[in-house]
């Protein structure tokens, strides 16, 4: 069996479960999001983005449900980002020969962004507007 793979009781052989299990995790979740930080424009430019929009809707008198999803575009905005940029190393990972499916898998990945993008501008326009 390979390292990493499941066994045979779908269990992964690692051994770590409860509180050890969690704080690997953040610690993986921490390396991801330097490694993003550190290696991705797109997602330094969405941190500024959105937290100067988080900081507007501190600002904006409106209810506690409008500030709450109007905060939660931009999470998800930002978790789309973050597996854009894991599709695209991993694409990039395999090869960085030019294939229409590596080209599909990434064009993919930035529509899923557009697509979150338009979400947020649509909630915010909602919320300022209605």
């Amino acid at each position: 069996m390979q390292p990493g793979h499941p066994q045979g009781n779908g269990k992964y052989p690692h051994g770590k479960t409860g509180l050890r299990r969690v704080f690997h995790t953040l610690i993986h979740s921490r390396d991801g999001f330097i490694a993003t930080f550190r290696g991705e424009a797109a997602f330094r430019q969405l941190l500024l983005l959105h937290g100067a929009l988080a900081v507007v809707a501190f600002l904006l008198e409106i209810s506690r449900t409008e500030r709450a999803v109007m905060l939660l575009v931009c999470f998800i905005s930002l978790m789309v980002e973050l597996l854009n940029s894991a599709i695209e190393a991993v694409v990039d990972r395999i090869s960085l020969e030019h294939h229409p499916l590596s080209k599909n898998a990434k064009d993919m990945g930035s529509a899923a962004q557009t697509t979150a993008l338009l979400m947020v501008a649509t909630v915010w326009a909602v919320v300022l507007l209605g």
